[in-house]
């Protein structure tokens, strides 16, 4: 298998056997990461190897996973996340989260999901494992409007 981290950042801290608090900050880090909306940071929390499923999507490794969110982000404009921690063990972290994006046609939409995520010793993740839903929301049911503010650690609602 080789060295599958990169030499220039040994570990992407923080590292597990998570608890709740590195939960949480692993949590926040992959919001704040995927609000970006820059594939190359996102892709650069995961194994070179990394295995995905989103939705009916497999992916494969960082060059996928760059392919993945280059496509996502042209399709899904003006998106804002918000991840919730669930559970955690060891080396892994489930979440559920809610964004909401629209497309070229200004239709906006709500997406709610819950994703499994299994790290390796470094605390890059090795497996990302999500489910997702899309739901047709109008302009003002908008309630996500760019990244949580700093501080911000509250939850999600549930509709």
């Amino acid at each position: 298998m080789g060295i599958l981290r990169p030499m220039n950042n040994p570990t992407k801290p923080p590292v597990p056997p998570f608890d709740e608090a590195s939960a949480r900050q692993k949590v926040l880090a992959a919001e704040a990461a995927w609000n970006t909306r820059e594939p190359e940071r996102v892709a650069g929390a995961y194994t070179i190897d990394s295995v995905w499923r989103n939705r009916s999507e497999f992916v494969h490794g960082r060059e996928q996973i760059v392919a993945f969110l280059t496509a996502k982000w042209e399709r899904e404009l003006d998106y804002a996340l918000r991840k919730d921690l669930w559970a955690f063990h060891d080396n892994r972290i489930a979440v559920r989260f809610q964004y909401e994006w629209h497309d070229a046609d200004g239709r906006w939409f709500r997406s709610y999901g819950n994703e499994n995520w299994e790290f390796d010793e470094y605390g890059f993740m090795r497996r990302r494992e999500a489910s997702i839903n899309d739901v047709s929301i109008t302009a003002d049911e908008r309630r996500i409007f760019g990244p949580r503010a700093e501080g911000d650690t509250s939850g999600i609602p549930l509709q």
